[in-house]
Formats: structure tokens, C-alpha cells, sequence
């Protein structure tokens, strides 16, 4: 590690002889210095330091979020749980817009500062609604009065606060990965640069999974015992140092050029497509559109409607390079058959969808932990916020087991290496997540028949004679269920797509995160509203006691064992699939990257 980091460091690591020093010193002119060199290990703790701090603050706000909205803004459990439901969808959907405007205006350094900045901004305007009294509704017991409801001032004054949030989520998530990998280029010479990205990686990686946890425990227990002024003001500083870490390294930086826009090409074809939908299907292979320099190449016949987009009409649509003459005219095969890979990858992405929608659950298995024995000891007892730590903890402890363990131990009784494809990892996590649900409903039935037998039916804050510690089984299936799934349609995007879309790759992850954000607020009100009666509370009720969580959980599970059928129909009609490896896939991008820069 040590020869690496001298070799990447920007220090001058020769040494003046004492003949060198004498000619030196002879001359009467001075020599010029060497230009700082830029990138290599010592931008590597001014990235990580920005991610991570962005982590521990964002991440921190949400556990106890609920709470905060229910309790300051009397807020009941479904719209609480909607409009943490909206967050996240925009949280989720903005890295992909971000992606766009880094690759193609800003670039990934005024990116990831722009959103570094509004991340602050959004810490700031929340911890604002902690300080000021009129920010929020006055407390109900005021000079005897009847509780007072949140104006449009105080909800939008809050909700503005979450876009800021988001958006500055939306500038770093993308880009900071991509922007490392891009700081330890040396002109493509260097024979040990992959085991250097290897090292950034595992260091990033690391430092994701810590700061997480970091937010889970220290940042909720301090909104526990501080308060909200103090425990939303510790992720406004954070975050503030977010910011500063990145800047104060910007003249150590490579910062890598401006690159075409993908998403521009996807719309091109389709364009293309339309106009030509008239013409015949050439005969001849030169007849259609290709890259310079790679040779003539024929479209598949999948999604064969597209292929009118690259047929070449006249000798007037290619210029004498070799070049379309007008982009919306004339498509080449290669942009062809990006999007035909994109259109295909869509119906499994799909299927993705419904984990998102159980791990995204977070109100529900909040109030369960505040009904129930949290204490490890007669002094401390674990926050409700921190219990989804957990799912954490078994996601890094499996991943581990998986890889180090399993894998070896399997291919060792095989006698050949043995590695699951990505495709068959996410029908496990599929299915896992399915008995993650049930799992939940059976401990929400138990809890609640405990509490039905000792009187708190009507008491949705009397504690449950019930160890909380129960609920790491259903967390701890959601952080394998997460381990199974999120891997492998990672790898299966990465091994699927073409190079050239590896940022689409990376982004439909969170594509799906979005798009289950809204479904999940679907099924929420839609489960509100049908299992609600005269005189009977609705299954997802604010009083936890009288509403029934448990059937909330079995109709998930119950979803998920569509969706897992819905997903063997799509891996049938699919076909046989590749494999890849992402970080030798994240190498690749860094050359790329370098050589356009």
C-alpha cells in the first residue's frame, strides 16, 4: 500500500545527487517547476469523506423521521408515511437526472460541489423547522386550546427542505464513485492501476456501509436523548463539512471532460424509427448505418421495427467520413441495439420493483419497536430508529459469508467454480423477501394479541411485554433479501448492457427504488381506504393496536409471490444470460473516462 500510494502521491520522489545540487546552484537562471500533478491516493479521503459525511447525514434524518411528522406536524400514519414515500422517490429518481447533467454539461466535479451544496441548504431549512416555534404547529395543550393544524406555509417550508435534500443527493450519489475512479489515471501506463481502483473500491465501500450505520445509531440515538434542535442541527454541520472536504481538495483533481448524452441517442432512434416506419428492410448489410472503424454490422431481429432507424436511404444521409450527415435522420446499428438491450433488461428490472416496496416500509416497523421492550440492559435500551442497523449488519455479515465462505467451500466439493448467476441471486432475493413479510406479519400478530391481552387496545403508547429484539429476524431476511437482489440486478444490468450504458446500468437500481416509492404510496392508500369501516379502524391505523399490520405485511408477502411467478415468466422469455465483472466493468469506465478527458 505504501509503494502505491508514494507512486500516486503528487510528491517528487527523486532525489537530488550532490553533482545535480552543484550544477543546480552554477546557474544563474531559475529552473521551472514541475507542475503539481493531479489525481492519485491523496484525493481519495476528500471523496470518501464527502460521501460518507452525506451519507451519515441523510441517512440519519430518516429513521426517526416519523416521528418528527407525527408528533410536531400531528400528522397521521398514512400521510406521514406517503410523504416519506414521495421523498424517497424523488431522493431515488434524481441521481439519474444528475447523471444526465454530469455527463453531459456540467461534468461530475460541479456536480457533486452543486450537490454537496444544496444537501446543506436542505439540512439547514430542516433544522430551521426544529428552531423556530412558528415553523411548525403550536404544541395542543396551549392556554386550553384545540389543536391547531399545519398552514401551507409550515408544510411547504418543510417539504422544501426535503427537495433541497434530494436534489443534492441527486448531484453526489451518482457521480462520486465514478469521479474516484477517475482521480487515479496516470495516462493509462501504470501496470498496478486496477489493483489501486480495487483498493478505492474496497475503501469506498467500506466507508458507504459505516457511515451508514454511523447514521442508524449515533445520529437517532442523539434525536432521542438531545432532541430534535440538536439532532438535526449535528447532520446540518455534517454536511457542511461535506461540502468543504470536497472543495479543499479542487486543485488536486482530474476532472474528467464532458461526454455525449446516451439518453439523447435512445431518443434519436425512436425518431428515426418513426420517420423511416415506411421504407422496406434493405437486402444488402451495407445498406445499414454503422460506427466508423467498426465494420459493417447487421441489427438483430428483435424489436425489428427499430432497425428502419440506421437504414441508409441515399448516398446524401453519410458524409464523407463515414459519419451521419443529420443524427435525427440516420441512427447507426450500435445506437440501435443499445436501446433494443434497454427494452429487454426492462421486464426483469421490474420485478425488482416489489422488494423495493417491502424495504421501503419504514413507518410501520418504527411504531412496532416503540410498542415493544427495547431494553438490552436496565440502563440502555436500543432507539426504535436504529433497528434498521440490522438489516445493515446481516447484509455486510452475508455478503461476506457469501463470497469468503460459501462460494469457496462450494467450488472446493464441486471440484470447479461455482458462482451463481446474477439472474438466479435475484429470484432468491425475490423469494427471501416474500418470507421477510411473512415473517413480519406473524411478529405483528403475536405483538398485538399481547397487547390486546393487557389492555392497550386503546393505548397505542402503552409498552408491549414483548422483547423488540424480534424484529431483527424480519430485518435481518430484509438485509439478505437486499444482499441477493440488489447484487445481482447490479451485475445482471452491468453484464446485459452495452459498455456504453454502464451510467444506465448503475442508475436503474434506483430507477426502481423511485418508481416502488410511488407504488408503495399506492397501496397505502389503497389499503387505507378499503379496510376502513364504520366504526372500525383501517388495517394501517395511526393506533397500531387497533389497526392490523400483520394483513398490511401478508398482502405484501402476498404481491411478492406474484411477482416472484411474474419474475420465472420473465427470465423464460428472456433467455440465456451473460456474466461480468463489475469492478473489471468500473475499470473499463475509468480507461474510457481518461482516454475522452
Amino acid at each position: 500500500m505504501e509503494q502505491e500510494m508514494a507512486e500516486y502521491l503528487p510528491l517528487d520522489r527523486g532525489s537530488k545527487t550532490e553533482d545535480s545540487e552543484k550544477q543546480t546552484s552554477s546557474h544563474s537562471s531559475p529552473i521551472p517547476i514541475k507542475s503539481r500533478k493531479k489525481g492519485g491516493f491523496i484525493t481519495m479521503p476528500f471523496i470518501i469523506a464527502n460521501e460518507a459525511l452525506e451519507n451519515v447525514a441523510s441517512y440519519g434524518l430518516l429513521p426517526n423521521m416519523t416521528f418528527y411528522l407525527m408528533r410536531e406536524y400531528r400528522m397521521d400514519i398514512t400521510t406521514t408515511q406517503n410523504l416519506l414515500f414521495f421523498w424517497s422517490a424523488t431522493t431515488n429518481f434524481l441521481p439519474i437526472v444528475g447523471a444526465v447533467v454530469a455527463d453531459s454539461y456540467l461534468g461530475r466535479f460541479l456536480t457533486i460541489g452543486l450537490g454537496s451544496i444544496f444537501s446543506f441548504l436542505g439540512t439547514v431549512v430542516l433544522w430551521l423547522t426544529a428552531m423556530i416555534p412558528k415553523a411548525r404547529p403550536p404544541p395542543c395543550d396551549q392556554s386550553g386550546q384545540a389543536c391547531k393544524s399545519t398552514t401551507t406555509s409550515q408544510y411547504m417550508l418543510l417539504v422544501f427542505s426535503f427537495l433541497l435534500m434530494s436534489i443534492g443527493a441527486g448531484g453526489i450519489r451518482p457521480c462520486s464513485l465514478a469521479f474516484g475512479a477517475n482521480q487515479f489515471d496516470k495516462g493509462g501506463s501504470n501496470p498496478n492501476k486496477h489493483t489501486v481502483l480495487e483498493s478505492f473500491f474496497a475503501w469506498y465501500y467500506t466507508s458507504s456501509i459505516v457511515s451508514v450505520l454511523i447514521a442508524l445509531t449515533g445520529i437517532v440515538y442523539l434525536q432521542d436523548r438531545l432532541g430534535w434542535k440538536i439532532g438535526f442541527g449535528v447532520p446540518a454541520i455534517l454536511m457542511f463539512l461535506s461540502a468543504l472536504f470536497f472543495f479543499l481538495a479542487s486543485l488536486f483533481y482530474i476532472k474528467p471532460k464532458v461526454r455525449s448524452n446516451v439518453f439523447a441517442s435512445f431518443i434519436q432512434v425512436l425518431v428515426v424509427a418513426c420517420k423511416n416506419r415506411k421504407l422496406r428492410y434493405p437486402n444488402q448489410n451495407s445498406d445499414y448505418h454503422h460506427k466508423n472503424g467498426s465494420g459493417p454490422q447487421v441489427p438483430t431481429d428483435k424489436l425489428r421495427f427499430l432497425n428502419k432507424a440506421c437504414i441508409i436511404k441515399g448516398p446524401e444521409d453519410v458524409k464523407l467520413n463515414g459519419g451521419a450527415a443529420n443524427p435525427w435522420n440516420l441512427c447507426t446499428v450500435e445506437q440501435v441495439e443499445e436501446l433494443k438491450a434497454l427494452i429487454r433488461v426492462v421486464p426483469l428490472w421490474s420485478t425488482g420493483i416489489m422488494i423495493s416496496i417491502n424495504l421501503s416500509q419504514s413507518s410501520f416497523p418504527l411504531l412496532q419497536a416503540q410498542s415493544m421492550n427495547r431494553h438490552l440492559t436496565k440502563g440502555f435500551q436500543i432507539p426504535a430508529g436504529s433497528f434498521g442497523m440490522f438489516m445493515m449488519i446481516a447484509l455486510t455479515i452475508w455478503v461476506f459469508l457469501y463470497d469468503r465462505v460459501m462460494l469457496p467451500l462450494a467450488s472446493k466439493i464441486k471440484g470447479r467454480p461455482v458462482r451463481p448467476k446474477p439472474i438466479v441471486r435475484m429470484g432468491i432475493g425475490i423469494f427471501i423477501s416474500c418470507i421477510s413479510m411473512v415473517v413480519s406479519g406473524i411478529v405483528e400478530h403475536v405483538r398485538r394479541r399481547r397487547a390486546i391481552s393487557e389492555g392497550l387496545l386503546s393505548n397505542s403508547h402503552g409498552l408491549v411485554e414483548m422483547s423488540a429484539l424480534w424484529l431483527i429476524i424480519p430485518n435481518s431476511l430484509n438485509g439478505i433479501a437486499e444482499a441477493f437482489s440488489a447484487i445481482g440486478s447490479t451485475e445482471f444490468y452491468y453484464s446485459e448492457l452495452p459498455k456504453s450504458m454502464s451510467s444506465i446500468a448503475s442508475a436503474l437500481l434506483g430507477l426502481g427504488m423511485a418508481v416502488a416509492s410511488l407504488l408503495a404510496s399506492a397501496i397505502l392508500n389503497a389499503v387505507d381506504k378499503y379496510t376502513k369501516g364504520e366504526g372500525t379502524e383501517s388495517w394501517v391505523s395511526s393506533n397500531i393496536n387497533k389497526g392490523h399490520y400483520e394483513y398490511y405485511y401478508w398482502l405484501l408477502a402476498l404481491l411478492t409471490g406474484f411477482n416472484l411467478l411474474y419474475f420465472v415468466a420473465c427470465c423464460w422469455q428472456y433467455g440465456p444470460s451473460a456474466d461480468v465483472d463489475i469492478t473489471k466493468r468500473m475499470m473499463e469506465l475509468s480507461d474510457d473516462d481518461d482516454h475522452l478527458s
